[in-house]
């Protein structure tokens, strides 16, 4: 009987929580620019510094950071932080540049080691040459909507201290990037959104957001060192300001183009260290946030009700996937037949992830040795 009531509860709280995403997540019909004029704002569109970090040519670079300056936004600067003169993506940035009016960004190269987060290191300078109050962190693989600053600014009140929006993957290429999208879309980017709904946001890397008071205030962009993860730190800072994080509407895609087993496997591992490091009580229940579970509570309380074991499972899976992969539909998110299929390996793959997050401290990043211990001081060289 127990194992019923489980399987029962986690099945509603798992459909609970694809309508709460897709309810945060909807198309809006109010107008964004009319929105921003309700936030409070003194200038619903002042001057906005954008810090990208860049390292290495990736399929998408210069997809995504032309974008930076396709948007439809009338004052803001671009900073490209490079930490290598020799770095094979500076000839596109030069090009990109060269197309811009002038003033309108630049490239910044050298490197500032306050951390043993490289990506750190590399926006330092960006922040330190930032000229404007409102300040944009944005990894090199986002692809930025024409309103990307008004989708961030739009989300700020007087209790906000900070702005960020989970990875969204698109453009996928291959069935193992849709594995990723499963990962990323409607499981880590739904969960994100269910804690912002009540306002409980963690801060995300990939676009924040930034008042630079509030930064200042708190010690510099330097502070932001006191985790490995910047956004773990970034979130930790908000909070202990009296603050809150708050996500976007709706989140900014990354282009995946074809991935690897392993590089998934690599990155979600990587995310799993880092938030069971800065987190270990909100990590320890993620496990319950999958559909094996369920479905092997499904599958052991089957013949005391009178079924077979596998036509529970099958059940269990069915009401998980499926919804998942109209809430997907619904919102216009990468979905394809085969999608539930994804959702189920993702969810098999899943708790395996989980407790390799809880037995490993080391990872490597873009070539880079990096440790969640908090007894090890190193130093290592720089990428974004």
């Amino acid at each position: 009987m127990i194992a019923a009531v489980f399987c029962l509860i986690m099945t509603f709280f798992n459909l609970v929580s694809l309508a709460i995403a897709g309810w945060r997540c909807r198309l809006r019909k109010q107008p964004l620019d009319e929105r921003l004029l309700l936030t409070g704002l003194e200038n619903p569109t002042p001057p906005v510094s954008i810090v990208r970090p860049v390292c290495g040519l990736e399929t998408f670079s210069e997809q995504t950071l032309r974008s930076t300056f396709e948007l439809d936004y009338p004052d803001y600067e671009v900073l490209f932080c490079v930490q290598k003169k020799n770095d094979p993506i500076i000839p596109l940035i030069k090009k990109l540049l060269g197309e811009q009016p002038a003033g309108r960004g630049c490239l910044l190269v050298g490197d500032d080691p306050i951390s043993p987060n490289p990506k750190l290191n590399n926006c330092f300078k960006g922040w330190q040459a930032a000229k404007h109050q409102w300040i944009v962190l944005a990894d090199s693989n986002v692809l930025a909507p024409k309103d990307y600053l008004q989708q961030m600014l739009v989300r700020f009140t007087p209790t906000v201290g900070l702005v960020c929006s989970p990875p969204l993957g698109v453009l996928p290429r291959g069935w193992r990037a849709q594995l990723e999208c499963a990962f990323l879309n409607s499981f880590q980017a739904r969960w994100q959104f269910c804690a912002d709904a009540i306002g409980a946001g963690f801060a995300q890397g990939k676009s924040m957001m930034w008042r630079r008071e509030i930064v200042e205030q708190s010690g510099g962009i330097a502070v932001l060192a006191s985790e490995i993860a910047e956004d773990a730190a970034a979130t930790k800072l908000v909070r202990n300001a009296g603050m809150t994080v708050a996500l976007v509407d709706r989140p900014f895609g990354q282009p995946l183009g074809p991935r690897t087993l392993r590089a998934i496997y690599q990155r979600q591992t990587r995310w799993a260290r880092l938030r069971r490091a800065s987190f270990p009580l909100m990590y320890a229940p993620e496990v319950f946030s999958c559909s094996l579970l369920p479905m092997l509570a499904g599958a052991y309380a089957a013949r005391d009700f009178g079924f077979e074991p596998w036509t529970v499972v099958a059940l269990v899976a069915a009401l998980y996937h499926l919804p998942e992969a109209f809430a997907n539909w619904a919102l216009r998110w990468p979905t394809n037949l085969l999608s539930p299929v994804n959702y189920l390996l993702r969810d098999l793959l899943f708790p395996v992830i989980w407790i390799d997050g809880w037995l490993g401290d080391d990872f490597v990043w873009l070539g880079n040795s990096m440790t969640v211990r908090e007894d090890v001081d190193e130093t290592v060289d720089g990428a974004a």
